[in-house]
């Protein structure tokens, strides 16, 4: 006979959630911790991925066509807002600390 109070290594892997009785977390389940950080590491990858591509279009352009300003304009706007994506992907993917 096992003794299971004794966390698997699944679980001690897995960030900790505290639900509490009663509280309502919507689409949040807690079984799903592990679904949801592998989609954070995929959206990760996908952006970073997005974001150097922006990058070399950008030195490509201002290299070459130094006159589209309005394009290396929008692609650097652009390449910001996915920087802030980045950003609060990996904020999403770090657990919430309570001092």
């Amino acid at each position: 006979m096992t003794d299971t109070s004794e966390p698997t290594d699944d679980e001690k892997k897995r960030p900790k959630t505290l639900l509490r009785s009663g509280e309502d977390d919507g689409p949040y389940d807690k079984d799903f911790d592990g679904a949801n950080d592998e989609a954070l590491v995929i959206r990760l990858a996908i952006l970073e991925e997005e974001h150097r591509d922006l990058d070399a279009a950008i030195t490509s352009l201002e290299q070459n066509s130094p006159y589209e300003r309005l394009t290396i304009a929008r692609l650097k706007k652009k390449k910001l807002q996915l920087k802030d994506e980045i950003g609060e992907v990996k904020d999403a993917m770090l657990p919430d600390i309570i001092a």
